[in-house]
């Protein structure tokens, strides 16, 4: 037989070439303008990440977004929402469309914008003059019009919980007309214009009243309303009952600070809510969440509550694949996957890491198939030994825990590659920011340790998560290798898709998505 080694050296010759440089320094294969916008799409909060800041992510995006079909803006506007769970990238897009295929926009605007704080992302940009324009113009004005006509009273006091703009902004800003006396009453109210006091729908009534006074029953209202009053451990119970699923995780510390979980009955309601397979259906919290909802409870916060929140995880890890034959996970734990998945943003830096992301994909396939190995990296592989029974928190929380050097990503393949191991699916989870990797030929490090594992395994696929916005790749897409990007249980459905041969590559999955032209 051949020498294996000897001829995929040869081969490598004919490996691409790197043909830019990631924003470490490192060798890199850019984006094609539409996986770009993909990617952008996919992982972009318009906010400062590690290496990069939000004004040239929003340049990166603008400027991928005019070099494709208007068509391919659509589509990746609403996979980021509806697959991605991304809040401003989609809403930046469907007003890019308002400018460049106003026709598209309508569809987009449809899908995209489905609830208040989508409503006011999308006026703001609107507005900001990035997109070429300052105002909403007629038909953005009628879709805006649209939806606050057809929301029902509850979503509408749910938008009216943000600012910049706020809810009242855009009311005056689109003159939407009331099909109801309780509608006109409620916008009256709303910015500051005389209304029927007796036409007020009931929940901002009892509001009123109870503003009036204290010692009436708690009205049925959004509790962002109501924190700033000084409420009683009761009261609290009472807001326990009635947040929405997300609220209720995201406020498990505050509730225990303030007595709730005191009154009887609470903590076993509560726990009830988390763990309920229904709700967490119509949710669809990120796993992500809720391993960070775990990592941050507090003492106060009871063990009944705190298991619960386990089994919202578990649940949400149910459509992880079990990918056949061996497997191999490596999650990128240098130094800059410390840095916030959604990038930073005054006042709202999110506490969820890269390397949290990176350590739950890791964890969550381990689960799935015992037989995955995992190879944490960052200068070279990271020792560390994880027990497959352990909870997906444990083992999460392990790999998070490691790391902190520069980044090789090719470092988990070079091993492989020197143990001469058996491979069938190489799944990478990275910011792509590799810079220590020793580069030959041309062509990356990765893609030469890739070619050599491909020599002993010629069926093997590499699969590279990308959740970071840069822009590049260490790996570059063929029918053996996908790049895709995210950090939502998508990723997943779109691995297995991969490796089972149904899709070729992840821009295939996201050009699936139907965008309806009534």
């Amino acid at each position: 037989m051949a020498n294996k080694t000897l001829f995929s050296s040869a081969l490598a010759r004919f490996l691409p070439r790197a043909d830019t440089v990631n924003e470490a320094g490192g060798k890199a294969y850019a984006y094609g303008p539409e996986a770009l916008l993909a990617q952008l799409a996919a992982t972009g909060t318009l906010s400062d990440g590690f290496y990069a800041h939000a004004e040239g992510q929003l340049a990166k995006a603008l400027e991928a977004a005019r070099a494709v079909d208007p068509l391919w803006v659509a589509k990746c506007a609403v996979y980021a929402r509806q697959s991605g769970a991304m809040k401003d990238m989609p809403a930046l897009l469907a007003a890019l469309l308002s400018v460049v295929e106003p026709d598209l926009m309508v569809p987009v605007f449809r899908r995209v914008v489905d609830n208040g704080r989508m409503l006011r992302t999308f006026v703001q940009i609107m507005r900001s003059g990035q997109v070429g324009r300052t105002s909403l113009g007629s038909r953005p004005k009628r879709l805006v019009r649209e939806w606050l006509e057809n929301a029902s009273i509850r979503q509408l006091m749910q938008a009216a919980t943000g600012n910049d703009p706020s809810l009242a902004d855009i009311v005056k800003m689109v003159h939407p007309a009331p099909a109801s006396a309780e509608r006109r009453a409620f916008y009256g109210w709303l910015i500051g214009k005389p209304y029927d006091v007796a036409a007020l729908p009931a929940e901002i009534a009892a509001f009123e009243a109870w503003k009036a006074d204290r010692s009436r029953p708690l009205p049925d209202v959004p509790f962002e309303w109501l924190t700033a009053f000084d409420l009683t451990p009761k009261q609290w119970a009472v807001m326990a009952e009635r947040m929405g699923w997300q609220a209720l995780r995201m406020n498990l510390n505050m509730l225990a600070r303030k007595g709730a979980f005191q009154i009887d009955g609470v903590t076993q309601a509560v726990a009830a809510r988390l763990a309920d397979a229904e709700a967490m259906a119509k949710v669809r919290p990120a796993p992500y969440q809720l391993m960070t909802a775990l990592g941050q409870v507090g003492e106060g916060v009871p063990l009944l509550v705190q298991a619960a929140l386990e089994t919202a995880l578990d649940a949400s890890l149910a459509r992880v694949p079990k990918l056949e034959g061996h497997v191999v996970v490596c999650p990128d734990v240098s130094g800059s996957m410390g840095s916030p998945a959604t990038g930073y943003r005054k006042g709202a830096t999110s506490v969820v890491r890269c390397i949290d992301i990176a350590a739950l994909v890791a964890a969550a396939m381990l689960r799935s198939n015992p037989q995955t190995r995992v190879l944490p990296f960052e200068v070279d592989v990271v020792p560390l030994k994880l027990d497959p029974k352990a909870r997906v928190a444990v083992n999460a929380a392990k790999l998070a825990g490691v790391g902190g050097g520069g980044t090789c990503v090719s470092a988990p393949l070079a091993l492989l590659n020197r143990e001469k191991a058996k491979v069938d699916v190489v799944v990478i989870v990275s910011d792509n920011e590799s810079w220590l990797d020793p580069s030959r030929r041309g062509a990356t490090a990765t893609m030469n340790e890739w070619t050599r594992l491909k020599a002993r395994n010629p069926g093997a696929k590499l699969i590279c998560i990308d959740i970071q916005p840069y822009g590049t790749a260490q790996a570059k897409d063929r029918k053996d290798i996908m790049n895709v990007g995210g950090f939502t249980d998508a990723v997943f459905d779109t691995m297995a898709r991969f490796a089972n041969g149904t899709a070729r590559d992840w821009t295939q999955v996201v050009n699936e998505v139907e965008i309806g032209m009534n």
